[in-house]
């Protein structure tokens, strides 16, 4: 079985949304961040030196980043949820599945410890807003018909970008993102979402 080295409030959420996504069984190991200094605790910092999460353990082997832990459970679990090898779609999927913890991931934790800086890191915040801005409108123009990033149905991209998607409801710009807005109330509202929050603790 599948363990889910689980902090709470952390993008691992992802990584239990897919496992229900595809009913896979698994066991979450939860860990909480320190109240004062939002860090992870010492006892994750012992699964692995940069005690990050999400760290899975699949068939014996601890794994790390997100991308890497979505891609392994959908080759193994979700075929479905990768595109053919060789078609358009599977060269959007692999861009977007880098995009979702590199670029776009950038500004976002920019804005979150510049933010913490207070007035000195006032002269910085016009270029990180006008940075996810752009990054916003990006992954707004990429949004297909059906809702979704790649396919017609729910793919790995999905699930990669659900955490980007979701910052934009948290900075209060659902106004000039309305596509990000409606994919991120589509997916909350999916009952293995649903479960995953409560499987992490996170209802």
């Amino acid at each position: 079985m599948i363990k889910v080295h689980h902090l709470n409030q952390s993008r691992s959420l992802r990584i239990l949304w897919l496992l229900e996504e595809l009913g896979v069984p698994y066991e979450v190991i939860a860990y909480q961040r320190d109240a004062k200094t939002r860090l992870a605790p010492p006892d994750l910092i012992a699964m692995h030196p940069l005690g990050k999460s999400p760290m899975i353990e699949m068939d014996g082997q601890l794994i790390t980043e997100s991308a890497a832990i979505v891609e392994l459970i959908c080759a193994v679990h979700g075929p479905q949820m990768i595109p053919p090898l060789g078609t358009p779609e599977y060269i959007r999927h692999l861009e977007l599945m880098h995009f979702a913890e590199g670029s776009v991931m950038t500004p976002i934790l920019l804005n979150l410890y510049v933010g913490l800086l207070g007035e000195a890191g006032a002269p910085l915040h016009p270029r990180i807003q006008q940075e996810l801005t752009n990054h916003f409108a990006y992954m707004e123009s990429l949004l297909r018909p059906s809702g979704h990033f790649v396919l017609d149905d729910l793919s790995a991209a999905d699930i990669m970008l659900s955490f980007p998607a979701g910052v934009v409801a948290r900075l209060g710009r659902e106004a000039e993102f309305p596509k990000l807005a409606d994919f991120t109330q589509a997916i909350q509202a999916r009952p293995a979402f649903q479960r995953a929050l409560k499987s992490g603790g996170e209802a």
